[in-house]
Parts: structure tokens; sequence; C-alpha cells
């Protein structure tokens, strides 16, 4: 069993997912409940006080002029959760809901929100015995996930639901079969639970999980394509991406060239053309997009599941209790938009290699890919379906960060829909990955009927396709062909065999690609 110590450091997106899997232990680190100890003494002064705090001792959103008083604080913070549980419909998976769970977590160990380490000791026991709240997939707006956070503050309070040997249970059940009991809640506890980022942060490292697998094995499947055409690999010349490098493309070129070391295409003469289609000759520059877009994103999302998003925040050195604007995400709303239009550019070009291969005057090879020719239809009305899936892949490129509605009478009139912008670009990366299955069938019946050498790295992918999907001999129903490819495809095994078959080429050739799905 994995143990993990909190509060020592940064946690980056890696160790984030693998501490997501089942099995890992939380604990404070030495310090950490030192630290919580003393902003826990920052909210209590306060709290005998009479300085208005947002929150603490004053009403929340439109309410805010509304003054508590002392002995109503505590009930406040009960009622505050209840009032504010607004998700409703489809929950997120369990191993999703974990990892929003942990971004919690992680952010309380900040001592921002100002729980006192007893209350947060509590909440790791509740995680170390394998609980996980189940939270809704809609009612966040992206100014804060208060709506969906509070239903992981409802479930520790017993009056959710968690997740329990793989399945939604009432909390207070399952906490009960646990041997624990519900958390109670002091002066700010509510809202220091439920005023954060990080269903949007643990949704987001989930969909970061699975681009970087989906990734990978879109590049294998592009690197395919590139053989079975007899495309000229003089593109990835390291000079040719040196002399501009734009952001990614020199990676880009580089995991390219590490993919196809080998293949028979270094061989004089095998290439078809001094220059191809733009589908393949601009591989390293619309995958070098997609990976520098990845790059930031990680980047944005480490930042939330590190920081202290709190409002009111808990300035523990300086004894003092501000408001702040952490909770907004704008950044990780814009980032996510961003891979969705990188992801429909990546797409397009997916679409047209599929098509050009199955193209006899453009690729050299049986038209439709039909070893049978004559009436064969081969793989051509597959087109249809990768037509398909490009338009609604396009569909999910619609911006999500555009506008939010004013809502609390006019107080929160800002949103970056940012738990909108993730949801929206995790669903692109499903479709995408049936993309490189459509690509894949149609490569792998090219490259057979091309008889040419294959890198290690491609010959890996083609074999696993071969162990799913025979050669095309005779006409058959591709689209079970394309299903059995999208469940290899999902299968973490294949592209954990692909990073481990570039590991000589040096870890840096994968770049945020070594972000697997499994951490």
């Amino acid at each position: 069993m994995r143990d993990l110590a909190l509060g020592a450091g940064p946690i980056d997106l890696a160790g984030l997912v693998r501490a997501g899997a089942a099995g890992t232990r939380l604990r404070l680190a030495p310090g950490t409940a030192d630290r919580l100890a003393a902003s826990r003494r920052v909210v209590d002064r306060y709290a005998d006080g009479n300085e208005p705090v947002y929150g603490l001792n004053t009403g929340l959103g439109g309410n805010l002029r509304h003054r508590l008083r002392p002995e109503e604080i505590a009930t406040f913070q009960t009622g505050m959760v209840r009032g504010r549980t607004i998700g409703i419909g489809e929950p997120f998976d369990e191993a999703t809901c974990r990892l929003i769970f942990l971004a919690r977590i992680v952010g309380l160990t900040s001592g921002g929100a100002g729980l006192g380490s007893e209350t947060v000791e509590a909440i790791l026991a509740i995680w170390n015995a394998g609980l996980t709240p189940v939270v809704p997939r809609r009612g966040s707006i992206g100014a804060g996930d208060l709506g969906l956070a509070a239903h992981i503050a409802s479930a520790l309070l017993g009056l959710g639901q968690f997740y329990r040997d793989g399945r939604p249970r009432p909390a207070a059940e399952a906490l009960a079969e646990a041997g624990l009991q519900p958390i109670a809640l002091g002066a700010k506890d509510g809202l220091g639970l439920l005023n954060c980022s990080s269903v949007a942060a643990g949704h987001a490292a989930s969909v970061l999980a699975d681009l970087s697998d989906v990734l990978l094995l879109s590049a294998a499947t592009a690197a395919l394509s590139f053989e079975a055409y007899a495309a000229n690999p003089r593109i990835f010349d390291e000079r040719l991406s040196a002399a501009r490098p734009a952001r990614g493309q020199v990676e880009a070129a580089s995991l390219f060239r590490a993919i196809l070391l080998g293949s028979g295409l270094h061989a004089p003469g095998a290439a078809r053309s001094i220059q191809d289609a733009l589908s393949f000759r601009t591989i390293a520059p619309v995958f070098g997009a997609m990976l520098a877009s990845m790059a930031t994103a990680i980047a944005d999302v480490e930042t939330e599941i590190n920081g202290r998003p709190d409002n009111p925040l808990v300035l523990v050195d300086d004894g003092l209790i501000l408001s702040t604007a952490n909770f907004h995400t704008p950044v990780v709303a814009l980032a996510f938009d961003t891979l969705a239009i990188a992801g429909a550019s990546l797409a397009t070009a997916s679409a047209y290699r599929t098509t050009k291969l199955m193209n006899a005057d453009l690729s050299g090879l049986p038209k439709y890919l039909s070893p049978v020719g004559g009436a064969s239809n081969g793989l051509n009305s597959l087109q249809k379906t990768a037509a398909a899936l490009h338009a609604e892949i396009r569909l999910k490129a619609t911006p999500a960060s555009l506008d939010a509605l004013p809502v609390s009478e006019g107080v929160e009139d800002h949103a970056p829909q940012t738990p909108l912008a993730v949801a929206k670009f995790g669903e692109q990366v499903t479709l995408l990955r049936m993309l490189a299955a459509v690509e894949a069938l149609a490569a792998a019946q090219a490259a057979d009927l091309r008889g040419s050498r294959s890198a290690s790295v491609t010959g890996l992918l083609l074999s696993a396709i071969r162990e799913h999907v025979p050669k095309l001999d005779v006409d058959r129903e591709p689209g079970f062909d394309v299903d059995r490819l999208v469940t290899l495809f999902e299968d973490p095994a294949l592209p954990d065999a692909l990073r481990s078959a570039l590991v000589p080429a040096g870890p840096a050739v994968l770049g945020p690609l070594a972000l697997s799905g499994r951490g």
C-alpha cells in the first residue's frame, strides 16, 4: 500500500493521478498539523471578534450584509452546505471523484481554508477507509466549484453519498460500516470545504491523464499511416524544426523520429515523393501545437491543485483572513478551450490521412484498400464514420469560456465555465480515440498491402491491431473492427507498451505524454 505525506510541498499531476489510485494512504507531513493548528487559531480569533469576515460571521453572496450572531456561526456552516448542495444529474465516475476529493484534501493541508488538524485528520481517515464522495457533474459555472464541492462536504457530514465497494451508498451508512463518524463543522469550516476549484482541477487531472494515452496512440497511428503511405521521413529532420522552433514542434519532430526509428522508410528510394500532402507533411507542427497546449494545461492544473483558492483566505503568517478571487479559474478554462481547438486540428489531419490512404491515385495502393478490387467496398464507407467523428470533434471545439449569466442578485456577474470547458474537452478526447481507431484500421490495412518494414514502435502497434482485427481480405463489417480497436485503445496496456518501447530514445522524448492514465 502506497503512502503519501501531504503538506510538505507541491504535488505534480502524475503524483496526484498515482495517489488517486486505490490503495494510497494519506497522512500529514511533519509540521503540517502545527500549521493547521495555527491557521485554526486565526479563525477562532476572528470568530470571537467583531470584524466582519465573509462566510464566517456574514451571509454569502447576496446575503453578504447579513451579520450572524456568535451563537449562530457553527450552525450556519452546516446550513450553508445543505443549501448549496446543488449538483444534479449523472455523477462523475468513482476514479474521477477520487481525484476531485484528493485535490480538495491537498488544498486543505495548506492551511488556507482554516480547518483545524483534527478535522483534516478525520477527512484523511475517511479517504483511507476507501470512501469517496459522490459528486454530480453539473452545477458549477467555474466561479469556484462551491455547488459541487458541497457534495463532498455533504458526504463528510453524513448527509450525501459515498462510493463504497464500487457503488454509491448513503453517507451515514458507509461511515458507520467503516467505523467512522461524520465530521463536525466549526466556524468557517463549511465555506472552507466549499469555496474551491477542486472539482474542475480533479476532473482536469483525469482528462489530461486520458489525453496522454490518446495522444500517444494517435501519434503512433499517424506514424503507421506515414509508413503505409510511404511518405518522406526527412520532414522530421531536427534541422528543419530548429529553423522555425514553434512551440511544441521541435518536441513533436523528436517524438516522430523516435517512433520511426528503424523504419524501412529510411532506406534509399523508400519515400515516394520529396514532398507529401500537408496532412502527412505537417504532422510535427500539428502534434506540436497539441503537445504545447497540453503542457500549458498541466502546469495550470498543477497550480490549482497546489494553490490556495480559498475565499476568504487564512494568511497564517500574518494572522489575517482576507477575501480573495483565487477561486476564479479562467486560465484553466482557456487552457482547455485551447486544447479542444488543437484537438480539432489534430482530427482534421487524421481524417485526411485516412481518406488519402484509400485513394489509389494518391497512395499507390489498391482502391479503398481492398485487395479484391472490382466492386469491393473495402474500407471506403469508413470515410463517412471519420467525417461524422470529425464534425462532432469540431463541435466540441466551440469555446465554453465565452459567457455566463450573472447570479446571486448580480453579485456573481462573471464566470469562466471551467467545469464545462474541462468536461467538453473530455468528451472530445473520447471522440479523438475513436477517430484514431478509424485511422489505425486503415493504416494497418495499408501497411500490410504496402509490405514495407515497420519501425519497432509502429510494428508493436501493428501487431497489437492484428491481434484484435485480422487483415481485410473480403468485405466485412468495418464498424465492428473499429469498435474492437477502440476497446484496445481504451486499455492502458497498449500506451504503456508504446512508452516502454520509446524509453531508449530518452525520457524527454515523451514530454507530457509520459503522464499515463495510471500516473
